[in-house]
């Protein structure tokens, strides 16, 4: 694929500020196809109400809560605490992109939707957790007050082009992250509620995704050492919550999210999408950083590889022990 561009120019002429003003005519064609597409919804509609009851504390028939008393098996519960600390940081979420994005035009009204429909994941996922008594809602209270103490700083916050390409695998991974933890909850309920989650987070990356493929028609070159850089560099923003390491293993193991996942389900797809791998026409920075981003996703295939090894030994061993 050959990308021209009567933008092109010197690489060191396309400033963040320019980028902004490129790109508005396309936030503002994504930002119309988005509100066409996405579809408004309760969150009190995806919460079991009538299974709520009391915790102790104000009222003297409170019931203390016991992991016994909720279906999500314990992989679920995992990740469900996870994922959803990770939306409670969603006011320094809000300031990194309005930060870098502004609050003018069509990239303001993407920011305060966004923030909305994002604040809507966080509101029906603690509702459910505590109404079905899924977690323990002292540690819970707990957790979401240490990481939204520690604040959230992104890791491109220097870059809009690469906060752009950063978002554009992020959401997809916090799509796939739901969906699976859905899926591994045990409860038909949780799993309704986290696919609604995920539709919306589809959504924002396919916005994400089309606001990169504008950006290497503009700035090819220098979109793609952002998407090398993002790439061998990936985390997900959730990263600060106490504990997470012991988590993220945990989901990793329990097929939720892990190298294979991340992959597979994640990166391939956008990649191959935008045709990254194939772009034609790169100056000298550009054609290194697609050379780089060929190699590492090469590494990563054989890390996901040996991971998934050692994932198939292990139910072979816990498969034998049941049968013992």
């Amino acid at each position: 694929m050959t990308i021209t561009s009567p933008h092109l120019g010197s690489p060191s002429a396309w400033s963040d500020a320019r980028l902004l003003y490129a790109l508005e005519e396309v936030v503002e064609k994504e930002l119309n196809r988005h509100l066409k597409i996405a579809k408004d919804w309760m969150p009190h509609e995806y919460v079991p109400w009538s299974d709520a009851r009391n915790f102790p504390g104000l009222f003297e028939d409170g019931e203390a809560w016991d992991k016994e008393q909720s279906k999500v098996t314990e992989i679920g519960r995992i990740a469900l605490v996870v994922n959803l600390l990770t939306e409670d940081n969603l006011p320094s979420y809000h300031h990194e992109i309005a930060s870098l994005f502004g609050r003018d035009g069509a990239w303001g009204t993407w920011v305060h939707r966004w923030t909305a429909e994002e604040g809507r994941h966080g509101i029906v996922m603690r509702d459910y957790l505590l109404a079905s008594r899924a977690v323990d809602p002292d540690k819970l209270e707990q957790f979401r007050m240490a990481h939204m103490s520690e604040g959230f700083e992104s890791d491109n916050r220097h870059s809009m082009l690469h906060s752009i390409a950063y978002v554009a695998f992020q959401e997809l991974a916090t799509r796939i992250s739901h969906r699976n933890t859905g899926h591994q909850s045990g409860d038909p309920v949780c799993d309704r509620m986290l696919a609604r989650i995920a539709t919306d987070e589809n959504l924002h990356m396919v916005f994400y995704r089309n606001l990169l493929k504008a950006a290497f028609e503009l700035a090819p070159d220098l979109t793609m050492q952002a998407v090398r850089d993002v790439v061998v560099d990936f985390r997900m923003p959730g990263h600060g919550i106490p504990g997470f390491e012991r988590a993220a293993a945990q989901m990793a193991i329990g097929e939720v999210y892990n190298l294979r996942i991340h992959h597979d389900d994640v990166l391939q797809p956008v990649l191959r999408f935008l045709k990254v791998l194939e772009i034609d026409g790169l100056g000298p920075e550009g054609l290194q950083a697609q050379e780089e981003l060929g190699l590492f996703m090469g590494g990563l295939n054989s890390e996901a590889l040996k991971f998934d090894e050692k994932l198939a030994a292990r139910k072979a061993r816990m498969a034998a022990r049941a049968g013992a």
